[in-house]
């Protein structure tokens, strides 16, 4: 059997800018991404602490150190400017592997950079 765990989250990531007219997608710092072990285009669960919206999209990477989280496309009518989110990406793991995993938790401060990483 397989069970669907969160592998990483971006814990309280501020909203930097949203872009209505982009075709779609959440593009999040390169760093942030690469910490946290998120590919381009990888499935990304997204939380709004502001406004309780969830939704669903992929990860297109940002400027490496800009700090840059951007709701595009339909993304943006999720979320404003300053808004805090939540960024999950879940991975399946079989029995055993699921006894052993722990995510990878990556804390920012307002601006985006990274404060701790840290397992959950």
């Amino acid at each position: 059997m397989y069970r669907q765990l969160l592998r990483c989250k971006i814990h309280r990531a501020t909203v930097t800018e949203s872009d209505l007219e982009y075709e779609g997608s959440l593009t999040i710092d390169e760093e942030l991404m690469d910490r946290a072990g998120i590919l381009p285009y990888e499935l990304v669960m997204v939380s709004n602490l502001n406004n309780g919206e969830r939704f669903s999209t992929y990860a297109l990477p940002g400027t490496r150190g800009k700090g840059e989280v951007i709701l595009n496309g339909p993304t943006a009518r999720k979320g404003v400017t300053g808004d805090k989110v939540i960024i999950f990406c879940y991975e399946f793991f079989n029995d055993e592997e699921a006894k052993r995993h722990v995510p990878k938790i990556i804390q920012v401060d307002e601006r985006n950079a990274i404060r701790v990483t840290k397992p959950a």
